[in-house]
């Protein structure tokens, strides 16, 4: 059995293919993400999934390509632990990142993007894949990522200059007591998934003014912090990948467009894309 996953901090998307390349079954776990969660939650969402934990001695490869695997301590922990867990596996940790070439350019040149939870972005030149910066997570960096808009939100919620029409739908939405809240930002694991929680919120308020600015002027610094510094031309294709891109590609395009660039694809979930090239380019 060969496991391919596509992993976010929030969650996991997992394919079972048979050795002849036919799928087996899929399954979702939680956010895998080795730079913010201890490793003993890690095991527990992995064994979670009765696929897997019924399983564990028959799988030969994993293919996994998650968020926090661009450090090689990160990338350390969640590999011992596959390796623990799969005994018989040989292992394959990737960022992020390059399952999101794999699931858009494939083997052509491209800036790809991704706006999940967190974000990241990458110039792949057909070879080799860099970054204009190393990610520092959700506290410094994610311009326009789930826990960035969900940041803003609660910030101009108690600053007090939300709308007041869409105040009280988040009231609603949300237990906004302030020590519920700083109970889960700083007691609780996962405080960037929590954020990004937030952020869902925008998507029955795509069309408001107030909505539209606020992804606007995100989408503006991500494009200033992470797609400008490669200095490339709209003659380079840009992907992104995630539901903030998928559903607000409309203001997305119009950022672009300002910078006199274009999207050339949007993917909300890339694992049916990233299973195919798997497919023709690196199992066996």
């Amino acid at each position: 059995m060969i496991l391919i996953a596509d992993g976010g901090s929030t969650k996991v998307d997992w394919i079972a293919l048979d050795d002849d390349k036919n799928e087996l079954f899929k399954v979702r776990t939680g956010g895998l993400n080795p730079a913010v969660v201890p490793v003993e939650v890690l095991r527990e969402r992995i064994l979670a999934a009765e696929e897997f934990s019924t399983n564990l001695n028959t799988v030969s490869k994993i293919f996994f390509y998650g968020a926090g695997c661009g450090t090689e301590k990160a990338t350390a922990i969640l590999k011992e632990l596959f390796e623990e867990l799969f005994s018989n596996a040989a292992v394959v940790i990737g960022e992020d990142t390059l399952a999101a070439v794999y699931a858009s350019s494939g083997t052509e040149p491209a800036i790809v993007c991704i706006l999940g939870t967190g974000s990241n972005s990458s110039y792949f030149d057909g070879e080799t894949i860099t970054s204009n910066s190393v990610s520092l997570g959700y506290i410094v960096m994610d311009e326009a990522s789930g826990n960035y808009f969900g940041k803003r939100l609660l910030r101009n919620y108690f600053y007090k200059v939300m709308p007041d029409y869409i105040a009280r739908e988040f009231e609603k939405a949300y237990n906004l007591e302030p020590d519920h809240i700083k109970y889960n930002l700083y007691r609780q694991p996962n405080p960037n998934t929590y954020l990004a929680d937030f952020a869902s919120f925008m998507f029955q308020f795509k069309e408001d003014p107030y909505v539209l600015a606020l992804m606007e002027d995100g989408f503006d610094a991500f494009f200033r912090s992470r797609v400008l510094p490669y200095g490339k031309d709209k003659s380079t294709p840009i992907y992104f990948i995630g539901s903030i891109a998928h559903y607000f590609s409309d203001i997305l395009e119009k950022v672009a467009a300002k910078h006199e660039l274009s999207i050339t694809g949007v993917i909300q979930r890339p694992i049916g894309n990233l299973i195919e090239y798997h497919k023709k380019h690196l199992i066996d």
